[in-house]
């Protein structure tokens, strides 16, 4: 499945960037504050409800993360070959897998077929636009912590979105849905290079989905 290669390509990554730091940043991984960081932890994915609105509700259709990932391509592959466990701290080589692994997933193939397609997604805030008051800018990312306390996903795991109304400046890092139109391209930012835009027409704060 798609999610779980992510899943376990995150996993490496992350296993990298941690050998990759020096002894003094180890310290302070995980006890960066900001907003809304209460409820998740590094790494937290959304629950998608198993249900979605219903169609005379909404002409956006909802997606996972998944959809944005080309069936072909294998995130992990270039990363088969490293023995994670051997790695140690500050490590010399997880330096340089690390920027290999930088360089392939900012060119990370999109799904061309989503371009034009109005769509309904959950993901995190990260600003890049604000004002202190409003974000105007933002990129949505999969997982709490994403591009903030672990280095940006793959660009097909980042949306550049455009609200057509500003959100709080307090949505920093907060869960929200996002309805809008989507566009295929990249944008670099500072933050990491994101695959795809977003229009977006729609933000909402996400709420969990009720258990069964």
């Amino acid at each position: 499945m798609k999610n779980s290669r992510m899943l376990r390509a995150t996993m490496a990554a992350a296993t990298l960037w941690v050998a990759a730091l020096p002894p003094a940043a180890l310290a302070q991984v995980g006890a960066q504050g900001g907003a809304g960081q209460g409820a998740y932890q590094v790494g937290d994915r959304l629950a998608t409800p198993a249900v979605s609105a219903p169609a005379a509700q909404t002409t956006f259709r909802e997606i996972t993360w998944d959809d944005l990932i080309p069936t072909d391509w294998k995130p992990e592959a270039f990363l088969a070959d490293l023995k994670l466990d051997e790695l140690q701290d500050a490590d010399p080589r997880a330096s340089e897998a690390m920027q290999r692994m930088r360089e392939e997933w900012d060119r990370a193939p999109v799904v061309q077929r989503l371009a034009g397609a109005s769509v309904r997604i959950p993901g995190f805030v990260v600003p890049l636009e604000t004002d202190g008051e409003q974000i105007r800018e933002f990129l949505l990312v999969p997982y709490f912590g994403a591009c903030v306390h672990v280095p940006p996903p793959p660009a097909n795991q980042l949306i550049h979105v455009i609200p057509d109304k500003p959100v709080p400046a307090g949505w920093n890092m907060l869960p929200v849905w996002v309805e809008g139109v989507m566009a295929v391209g990249r944008v670099d930012s500072e933050m990491g290079v994101a695959g795809y835009q977003l229009r977006g027409i729609k933000v909402e704060e996400y709420q969990e989905p009720l258990p069964k």
